[in-house]
């Protein structure tokens, strides 16, 4: 029977069927303060042709799925979390749309409001199989794959992900669309989105390998907290000791660093966008650098 929880025995029946060549998602963080829409078209194949698989999606009102073009039944494809998939082809597309959820409890998508001013501040928290509460997956990290992120928000927000921040397309109506770059292959719980009123500071990291775009983020609210001096600082010599002991690049486009609130742990290694509590700030000036030291 379908369940919430994949079985061992589960999963490995299914990674050896599908190969998942892409992931395209979009997010629409304007349809209201409860729910979000979201629309996911995976393209995978299938090493055997008329076998039958599932996807996961957990929580959702789904609207529409189709399966190579064929419109599936919601009430009896849809159960316990899971997508039934049957009569795969060799190469396949499945697109479902649905509404979700926000979270206040950590898991998949979280929605802050801060009491200090009524800013918005949402993040994602994927590990280890809650993407599927955002977005429509084969979750299970032997079944990686490359994601595109298009994510739609008010225009004056900030928004984040995987991939380096595109410019966002004005849509009018006090609305933008974040188009993002293809990522590198990897698994679904360490894709990641963060969007809201964040207090946004870019810096770079000049290595022996090159440059690295770095940024930190954090709310409104806890501007005064954020001494970036420090964290640049901290950030620059971890990049530095792991160069001269691997001698190896680091992998990826970006990184950026995001203090977020009522996070439940301390942080979350999402490739290129690494989420932490923002109780971890330190106390304005604790360990401020003298002008000498300071980047130009």
């Amino acid at each position: 029977m379908p369940g919430t929880n994949l079985t061992r025995d589960e999963a490995a029946t299914r990674a050896a069927l599908p190969d998942v060549t892409s992931y395209a998602i979009d997010l629409d963080l304007t349809t209201g303060d409860k729910t979000f829409a979201s629309t996911t078209t995976i393209s995978f194949t299938s090493r055997e042709v008329g076998a039958e698989t599932f996807a996961d999606l957990d929580g959702a009102a789904v609207r529409s799925i189709t399966l190579n073009g064929r419109a599936l039944d919601i009430a009896s494809a849809y159960v316990d979390s899971r997508i039934a998939l049957d009569d795969l082809q060799a190469a396949n597309t499945l697109v479902v749309t649905a509404d979700l959820p926000y979270s206040n409890t950590g898991e998949g998508l979280h929605r802050f409001v801060d009491p200090a001013d009524d800013r918005v501040y949402l993040y994602s928290q994927f590990e280890v199989p809650d993407a599927r509460r955002v977005f429509t997956t084969f979750e299970q990290p032997d079944l990686k794959s490359v994601f595109t992120f298009n994510v739609t928000a008010p225009s004056h927000w900030k928004v984040v992900s995987t991939a380096p921040t595109p410019e966002p397309k004005d849509l009018g109506d006090g609305k933008a669309v974040w188009n993002f770059p293809v990522t590198e292959r990897m698994s679904t719980y360490v894709t990641a989105v963060v969007a809201g009123e964040y207090h946004e500071v870019l810096d770079t990291y000049e290595g022996k390998f090159g440059t690295i775009p770095l940024g930190h983020y954090c709310r409104q609210s806890m501007v005064e907290h954020m001494d970036t001096d420090v964290l640049v600082e901290l950030t620059v010599q971890s990049f530095e000791f792991f160069e001269e002991k691997f001698d190896f690049p680091y992998p990826f486009h970006k990184y950026d660093q995001l203090y977020v609130p009522e996070y439940n742990m301390g942080a979350m290694e999402n490739v290129g966008c690494v989420t932490l509590r923002d109780e971890y700030l330190p106390a304005p000036g604790s360990r401020a650098r003298s002008s000498s030291s300071a980047p130009p």
